[in-house]
């Protein structure tokens, strides 16, 4: 899109206020419903589009109040919540607290099978509504029907008020609200879903304006948006790219405004200096890329042989030949950045050792092919053909990388439990804390716990994390949960990463965010 012409809006420092702009993105995986979008393509259409309780700094991710007027509590057990006033969504419908906790609700309720119903777990009656399911999510037996299809531990008080009983205290919960998964939901969703998901109805900075599936999603400025961060420039359009390579060469042609992460191409002996100049935009992201594990999958449910894949792997030689040292080889399952984490927690696993891994390989018993898949429009083609050489070679084993599908249809796949061999996964940072880094991922039924990995005594160590009376005590208890589960070696941690990503000429000031995203507050284009 191009910049609109002599009669455009400008403030005074000639940044042009009524602009387009163009932004990399992967295909949603799913409807845009809040509760339902946790992978990257849906959420930065969900960031835009929704305003939550709390939303996080661009400087250092910690949570400040964006809806909420105030977040009150005595015991980390009863939270009183108050919204702030004269908030609407984008069809002129009030933002009320029962807009809250309705939106909870649904998500929380089993048979709405939400991906994003785990978050919602600590509240008391996440049982009643989401009864576990006896044999699992893949098993022929059906959960029992709920008993009913509201949480207990929400109540609306007044139309600005509701409170959130939780059935332990969760010192860490005010920090998680800011998540997508906790967005309000309007009236209209409830009347007819089909036509939400058509066109969705937030309360953010962005109004739906179009979807092209597999092409774009188009966005506007809602002028009437109430947030401090509004934007500075008209309409957004997140556009849809089959390799991040493409969208790269329409980076460097100023004909897409801003990609959140440059592919290994663009790395490759720092071409992207030479191609970008004072166009590159670079800071440390708190991501983590992985390789997951289906644990419903043989042989990939052999502890000896996931570790082996571990200690076959080199990291250090990886990182600097296909990322030119813009990743950093991972030591734990917890990113650095985050408070309490500890160097070291995955031991000798994480340590590249042809012969311990040869010993531990032999002693899987498996002698057949090791396959890792991915999706072809992530730029993950280059380092993944490395794994898949470094774990071949170190084990004298065959091994392959097997190019899978778009994004979208990738997860869809990952979700169904389709997976036919390990894969790419990866996490970024939902919420600031190290309870992000494990609960979701690894407890137990929970959300992104894809491989369907299980250990109760981590599970226990979590509980009693989770109802820890201080920070500094619940930090101490994750890190023994991590220490529990490193030798179960759930997925293989390969590295974090200082992101580099790119901005066209027409971009004034373009920023990212922590969580490896554009920050929409700080775009100004040229006037």
């Amino acid at each position: 899109m191009v910049a609109a012409g002599c009669g455009a809006a400008q403030n005074q420092a000639g940044t042009n206020t009524d602009a387009a702009i163009t932004i990399f993105n992967t295909d949603p995986e799913n409807p845009l419903v809040p509760g339902n979008t946790t992978e990257a393509g849906g959420s930065r259409v969900i960031d835009a589009l929704f305003t939550g309780l709390v939303e996080y700094r661009a400087e250092d991710a910690q949570p400040v109040n964006a809806m909420a007027e105030k977040i009150e509590t005595k015991d980390s057990k009863l939270f009183t919540v108050t919204i702030k006033k004269g908030w609407t969504f984008h069809d002129g419908s009030p933002v009320t607290a029962k807009s809250f906790v309705d939106a909870w609700n649904w998500t929380a309720y089993g048979p709405n099978a939400t991906q994003g119903a785990s978050f919602f777990s600590q509240i008391e009656g996440y049982a009643e509504v989401h009864p576990k399911d006896p044999d699992g999510a893949d098993g022929p037996q059906e959960a029992p029907k709920p008993a009913t299809d509201k949480l207990s531990g929400l109540k609306v008080v007044d139309e600005h008020t509701f409170t959130i009983t939780l059935s332990e205290a969760f010192s860490v919960f005010p920090v998680t609200i800011g998540y997508e998964v906790f967005a309000p939901l309007p009236e209209a969703f409830f009347k007819d879903q089909k036509a939400f998901e058509a066109a969705p109805i937030g309360n953010g900075p962005f109004k739906f304006a179009s979807r092209n599936v597999g092409t774009d999603i188009k966005l506007t400025r809602y002028d009437d948006y109430k947030g401090d961060d509004k934007p500075k420039f008209k309409d957004l359009t997140l556009k849809v790219y089959q390799s991040r390579e493409a969208a790269y060469a329409d980076l460097v042609a100023n004909n897409l405004d801003f990609m959140e992460e440059l592919p290994p191409n663009a790395l490759a002996g720092q071409k992207y200096e030479t191609d970008l100049g004072d166009r590159v935009v670079q800071r440390e992201t708190l991501n983590m890329q992985t390789i997951a594990f289906p644990f419903y999958l043989k042989p990939y449910d052999n502890v000896d042989l996931r570790r082996a894949i571990s200690m076959a792997i080199n990291r250090e030689e990886i990182t600097q030949r296909i990322f030119e040292g813009t990743r950093k080889p991972a030591d734990g399952w917890v990113h650095p950045l985050m408070k309490g984490y500890q160097k070291g927690q995955c031991g000798e696993y994480c340590a590249f050792n042809p012969q311990k891994a040869k010993e531990s390989f032999a002693k899987s018993g498996y002698t057949g092919e090791i396959v890792l898949l991915s999706n072809t429009d992530g730029g993950h083609q280059e380092w993944a053909e490395a794994v898949a050489n470094s774990i071949k070679n170190t084990l004298g084993v065959q091994a392959r990388f097997v190019p899978s599908t778009s994004f979208g249809e990738f997860r869809q796949k990952v979700n169904a439990h389709e997976m036919t061999g390990m894969y790419r996964a990866g996490w970024i940072a939902d919420y600031p804390s190290i309870e992000n880094w494990l609960t979701p991922l690894y407890r137990t039924g929970s959300s992104s716990n894809d491989g369907l990995y299980s250990n109760p005594a981590f599970d226990a160590k979590l509980a009693e994390a989770d109802k820890a009376p201080s920070e500094d005590q619940a930090i101490k208890l994750y890190l023994e949960a991590e220490r529990i589960m490193a030798p179960d070696m759930p997925v293989v941690p390969l590295w974090t990463q200082n992101t580099i990503a790119g901005k066209s000429n027409r971009l004034k000031v373009a920023n990212l965010h922590p969580f490896r995203k554009l920050d929409l507050d700080s775009v100004e284009v040229v006037g």
